[in-house]
């Protein structure tokens, strides 16, 4: 397999300088915890923004996106190099196939990643998706299952489409509020989190706009409806959680084939011969015993023992 291409993050001078100094100190803060690669992995649904995400965080057009288009079955890798330090975005194509997870997209996935560490992963949904349902729970759970939960402890949920007029009269910050509660309930279900583990290790949830529509400030930097500069708060986040302590994730070959079962086996071995001797020939021997005690003797035996007196 050829390396990968690592090309100068031009992309950044892009953004309004504003946005540029937020995200060279962030990054910077980095570097000086020693922290010089940087590897995201995006994934999520189909058509709910991933791909426009990515190419919003790198400030350029790195990844293809058409609305009239599916998405490439294959993940892509963009990175990018600026003042000794990489940034590697994963994007992946959609985890949902006809109503279903896509099992084959997910080992595709996982083929890719084999003997790379991720840092943070980035799950990406939709704001303006009005509820959620069993297929949110199995997406999370296949993602558990595939990475382990300790991906999550490295998680950051993305809500795309941010800039939106909540339905029913509802204020924003409530609407927002209850999506998020929603989402952080299938998370945990699937992931099989308890909600002190989701709480404990605060899995964030981050707003993002990737349209051209999006308002901006007196600075020129895209904002939220509650003004907040999205970019540098998505970047801050995932910062965030690069130092949080827990520790990135090897996508080893035992962590995509899962455990060997005859590792699993011979650890089983023991309890099975123990199982063996207490349960099956401890008790042939002790059948053996007594029906050696109650074989008849010869009468000249018993006679000698006193016991033959109305046999003769």
């Amino acid at each position: 397999m050829a390396s990968q291409l690592i090309r100068e993050w031009t992309g950044i001078q892009q953004f309004p300088p504003a946005t540029q100094t937020k995200l060279s100190e962030l990054l910077g803060k980095l570097k000086q915890e020693n922290v010089s690669t940087l590897t995201i992995l995006v994934m999520g649904k189909g058509g709910v923004g991933k791909s426009s995400t990515v190419n919003s965080i790198i400030g350029e057009r790195a990844v293809a996106v058409s609305a009239f288009q599916s998405e490439g079955p294959r993940p892509v890798m963009v990175s990018r190099s600026r003042a000794g330090f990489t940034l590697n975005i994963i994007d992946t194509p959609g985890l949902v196939e006809g109503g279903y997870v896509n099992d084959q997209a997910l080992e595709i996935i996982k083929r890719f990643l084999l003997n790379k560490t991720i840092d943070v992963l980035l799950y990406v949904e939709r704001l303006d998706a009005y509820r959620v349902d069993n297929l949110d729970k199995q997406v999370i759970k296949a993602i558990t299952d595939s990475f382990g939960k300790e991906i999550w402890k490295r998680g950051v949920v993305v809500l795309t489409h941010a800039q939106l007029s909540p339905p029913d009269g509802l204020n924003y910050e409530d609407f927002f509020s209850k999506r998020s509660e929603a989402l952080m309930r299938v998370v945990r279900s699937g992931a099989r989190l308890r909600k002190q583990d989701s709480q404990d290790s605060g899995i964030p949830i981050v707003l993002v706009e990737n349209s051209g529509r999006c308002n901006k400030n007196e600075s020129d930097e895209k904002i939220l409806p509650n003004g907040t500069a999205w970019i540098p708060n998505l970047v801050k986040t995932i910062t965030d959680v690069v130092s949080n302590g827990s520790k990135g994730i090897l996508v080893d070959k035992k962590l995509i084939e899962g455990p060997n079962p005859n590792e699993r086996g011979k650890l089983l071995i023991p309890f099975i011969l123990a199982f063996q001797y207490y349960f099956v020939v401890k008790p042939i021997q002790r059948s053996i015993k007594n029906d050696m005690t109650k074989e008849s003797k010869a009468p000249w035996e018993l006679r000698d023992m006193g016991l033959a007196k109305g046999k003769f």
